[in-house]
């Protein structure tokens, strides 16, 4: 997926299948469009389903606290966005995720590529789920992190 810019209209149909599967889901919207999701000051991510998933999305927030630019991070495997003593907590919110639907208020330890390490807290987390209910990936969005 190349970088969300006005010429794809800021990768409109991912925007849309987060957007969408968070409104459904949680009753709010996430954001008013898909510009407004890659500028948005809150943190959003998503990841594919695969076994080991890659990250798809990631919006200047999430650019920026990372420390990465679209292409590294939307080819990072999305356990290396946690050091490897945090990844079964990790590990351990994405299956209680799909045992409940979603989480809100999430809080865990990550790290930045330059190894900086950060605290996410009130993270809400949930699957991409398109029209027909087909699974398409995870995502998370949050507002709040603290540098450790």
């Amino acid at each position: 997926m190349q970088i969300p810019s006005p010429e794809n209209q800021f990768q409109a149909d991912h925007a849309a299948l987060m957007m969408a599967s968070y409104e459904r889901l949680l009753g709010r919207p996430l954001a008013e469009s898909a510009e407004a999701l890659y500028h948005s000051d809150a943190v959003v991510l998503s990841h594919d389903g695969a076994a080991d998933p890659v990250l798809t999305y990631g919006n200047v927030t999430a650019q920026t606290l990372w420390e990465m630019g679209w292409d590294q991070l939307t080819t990072l495997p999305s356990r290396l966005t946690a050091e490897p003593a945090h990844r079964a907590q990790r590990d351990a919110m994405f299956a209680e995720m799909r045992a409940k639907g979603f989480i809100e208020n999430y809080h865990g330890i990550r790290i930045s590529a330059s190894g900086t390490r950060f605290e996410i807290r009130n993270a809400v987390i949930w699957p991409l789920l398109d029209a027909a209910g087909v699974k398409r990936g995870e995502a998370a969005s949050f507002t709040e992190w603290q540098v450790l």
